[in-house]
């Protein structure tokens, strides 16, 4: 069963999702380990009310040092993919290149469209008429990796950040799920920056 190992920084609705999930049956995984950079993170407090191990890694000192904490935690738990859930730190080539299993992330844009922080409010003021979220692998840059599953969502016309914030983020609790499952399927081939899905097995 895959094991799960989820980096979050605040409420954790994405992480909910994937608990859902493993609650209903639908993803075959196990949530491992929780880790947050915020001690007051409710995602902390989800991960507890599933059992799963929850652990505060702040960060303090040097970038490297706290990169080399985050890979210890995350092998001593045995993991065989980490999530980014609303995981607010930029993680660089010294982790990626220690942790021995791939990395996703969540983002709400269409990439490669309106990367980094608020995203929903430099769509809307971009002008754009559909916004969206996208399920990556993660690579050095910031929201560059290979692109796994997207989907788009109208924007309306008189929309606030908030609004579309709320609109985007309905679909990403459908997304994140669906994209963990297919790697928990092995059906995510990496083909240069291509993600190609394989076929469900017969």
């Amino acid at each position: 069963m895959l094991r799960l190992g989820v980096l979050a920084s605040g409420r954790g609705s994405n992480l909910q999702a994937l608990i859902d999930a493993i609650e209903a049956g639908s993803l075959a995984a196990r949530l491992s380990i929780v880790i947050s950079d915020n001690p007051h993170a409710q995602a902390l407090e989800r991960a507890r009310r599933h059992g799963a191990q929850a652990v505060v890694i702040a960060l303090e000192g040097e970038r490297a040092a706290f990169e080399d904490r985050l890979v210890a935690a995350l092998f001593a738990a045995g993991v065989d993919l980490v999530v980014l859930a609303g995981f607010m730190r930029l993680l660089g080539k010294r982790f990626l290149s220690r942790l021995p299993c791939p990395v996703m992330n969540i983002h709400p844009s269409l990439l490669p469209a309106f990367r980094g922080l608020r995203a929903q409010q430099q769509a809307l003021d971009y002008g754009v008429k559909v916004a969206g979220c996208t399920v990556h692998f993660v690579d050095e840059g910031m929201d560059t990796g290979p692109i796994i599953l997207q989907k788009a969502v109208p924007v309306k016309e008189n929309d606030t950040e908030a609004d579309l914030a709320a609109r985007i983020l309905a679909e990403e609790h459908q997304l994140l799920p669906a994209a963990v499952r297919l790697f928990a399927e092995g059906r995510l081939r990496l083909e240069g920056r291509k993600v190609r899905i394989l076929p469900e097995k017969q």
